[in-house]
Parts: C-alpha cells; sequence; structure tokens
C-alpha cells in the first residue's frame, strides 16, 4: 500500500467513524466511488487501524437491548448509560436520539415528530449536527411550544407544520380545522415520511403539556382516575396501551394513534423511572418499531410485569 494509499483509507476512517459521515457523503468529498469507500474502511479494520473493544459493562447493556427487542417485538432499541445526574438525562437521550436518526435517515429525507421538550432537544441536536438538509413534518399542533429550542443551525432544516393550537376549544372547531386545505397538506405528507420520532409522556406533575399551561393539574387528576398512565402524541392511554375516552380526546389536533401504528420506522424516545408505566404501555401496544432511552429505564421496563414496586416507583393504576 503507497503512502497516498494508506492516507486516503485514514481519511475515510476518520470521516466515517469519528465525524459520523455516511458512506455516500464521504464519496462525494473525496471523489471517489462508494464502492472505493466500502473497501478503504474493509482495509483500515483488516490492517488494525480500527479495532473494536465492548467494555464489560457495554455487552450487559447490548443484552438490555437484544431482551427488549425479544420483549415488545421491536426492530431495534438503543440504550445509553443512565447519566449520575438527573438533570442530564434528557439530554443524554436526545443526543441518542438524534444519533440514531441521522445514521438512519436518508439524506434529504422525510422526519415526522410529535410533540413535546424531547423532540425540541432531538431537533437542535440535529440541527447542530446532521451534514445534510432535513425535512421535518409535524404531526400536531401546538409546535410553537419546542421549536424555539432548536439552534440557529436550522437552517438546515425544512419544517412543514400544523398551523394550529395543540388542544382547540371545541370538538367542532377541532373537526372545522382539520378540513383547512393548509393542515391536510401537511398531514398527507407526514403518510410519506421517511421516519417518525415521537416522545413518550407520564403522568407526572413536571409533563411538558402542564408546564406550559396547556392542561392544569386539576385535569391530570381527572385523566388518572380514569386510568391513564401517560400519554403518546397527546392522545392518553391506559395500562394496556388504549386511548383514554375524554373530551381532551376529541378536542386535540393530532396524528391519531391509530395512524401512529400504520407508519413505519416510528421511533419512541423517553427515560425516567416515572415514565417507565407510559412506556411500556405504547410498548404492549405496539405503537413503536424502535425505542431509545437509558440503561436504567430499559431495566425497568423488563422487570415491570412483576410490578410497579419492584422497580421503585409509586405508581397506581385504575382499571
Amino acid at each position: 500500500m503507497t503512502d497516498d494509499e494508506y492516507q486516503l483509507m485514514l481519511k475515510a476512517t476518520w470521516l466515517y467513524y469519528m465525524e459520523n459521515y455516511t458512506q455516500q457523503q464521504i464519496s462525494g468529498l473525496m471523489g471517489v466511488s462508494r464502492g472505493k469507500v466500502i473497501r478503504l474502511l474493509d482495509e483500515a479494520r483488516s490492517e488494525g487501524i480500527i479495532r473494536f473493544l465492548f467494555r464489560q459493562n457495554d455487552q450487559e447493556r447490548m443484552e438490555v437491548e437484544r431482551r427488549l427487542i425479544k420483549k415488545y417485538s421491536l426492530h431495534d432499541a438503543f440504550v445509553v448509560p443512565t447519566p449520575a445526574h438527573h438533570s442530564d438525562l434528557l439530554d443524554s437521550i436526545a443526543r441518542a436520539a438524534s444519533m440514531y436518526v441521522a445514521d438512519h435517515l436518508r439524506a434529504d429525507g422525510f422526519l415526522n415528530i410529535g410533540y413535546g421538550d424531547m423532540t425540541g432537544r432531538i431537533l437542535d441536536n440535529l440541527a447542530s449536527t446532521r451534514h445534510s438538509d432535513i425535512n421535518v413534518t409535524s404531526l400536531t399542533g401546538g409546535v410553537s411550544y419546542y421549536l424555539p429550542k432548536v439552534s440557529s443551525e436550522v437552517f438546515a432544516m425544512h419544517l412543514y407544520l400544523v398551523p394550529s393550537p395543540l388542544i382547540l376549544s371545541t370538538p367542532e372547531l377541532r373537526d372545522a380545522l382539520l378540513h383547512e386545505a393548509p393542515i391536510q397538506d401537511v398531514y398527507r405528507m407526514t403518510n410519506h415520511a421517511d421516519m417518525t420520532v415521537v416522545g413518550i409522556g407520564s403522568m407526572d406533575e413536571e409533563a411538558t403539556i402542564i408546564r406550559n399551561g396547556i392542561l392544569s393539574k386539576t385535569d391530570f387528576a381527572l385523566l388518572k382516575m380514569q386510568g391513564a398512565v401517560g400519554d403518546v402524541l397527546n392522545h392518553f392511554i391506559d395500562a394496556n396501551g388504549n386511548p383514554v375516552d375524554t373530551d381532551i380526546e376529541d378536542r386535540i389536533m393530532s396524528t391519531s394513534l391509530e395512524t401512529l401504528q400504520s407508519m413505519r420506522n416510528v421511533v419512541g424516545v423517553a427515560g425516567g423511572v416515572v415514565k417507565i408505566p407510559a412506556i411500556h404501555a405504547v410498548l404492549r401496544h405496539g405503537y413503536l418499531n424502535v425505542l431509545v432511552t437509558d440503561e436504567v429505564t430499559a431495566q425497568g421496563l423488563l422487570e415491570y410485569e412483576k410490578g410497579p414496586a419492584s422497580i421503585g416507583i409509586e405508581y397506581q393504576s385504575s382499571n
């Protein structure tokens, strides 16, 4: 191997493993075919330039992922270490989710997004790290609550948003808006997206929908009494993942759970022990294809059938 060939191999390897460029992007940057890039990466492994080292805790985490995939019939799972400080948890999971999206979404692909604080964090990470444009379509109204979190580099995103509040004052107003052309256009686009990313909410007083003033603590108390364990796309669900029949359901501007279940590559992103009942319900009903979470939450999901007490949470569910 000549020195020029060796340097070419080093450059391709660095871009792929350290800068997270795709093989196609490296092909364009280096002016070589994608097949050549693949050969360079293979040579780097055979020459010992790249070595994969799995530490004991990495092996354990991969085993947790395998068990989650098997238990909930998922296509994939991405489990990250739980941070030492709880305040770092959301950012850690959001970074992991953005990495997953960047790695699996084609260049100039279309990404559906749900509602919530986690969504804003994921978009913020994607805006600052992705090397190609991304098209984002919203699955709900109320996007103004989390879009301000997106960084100034959002120019790399083309946003197609539902121009509506999240919850309307009456069912009649919601139904009327659903017939408006701008909203119908966005919802038609969501049916053809390459990937969908949704957060999962818990019945916790720190929930985004309470902090944003959309629902009150009294509303939440009533939802708990009716059996709600959490929400996805702001549809409140019971322990089996079925929608809870409330007046809120009739006033919400959001993609239906039935439609969500029919979408391809649906990635759920959530973590924290308090969210385990909600995540379990969403997974149990089969709304997701992929789960991105942290290790403690993943372990709790695997042990959940033993009862909430076994994973150290206080939670009551009404049937």
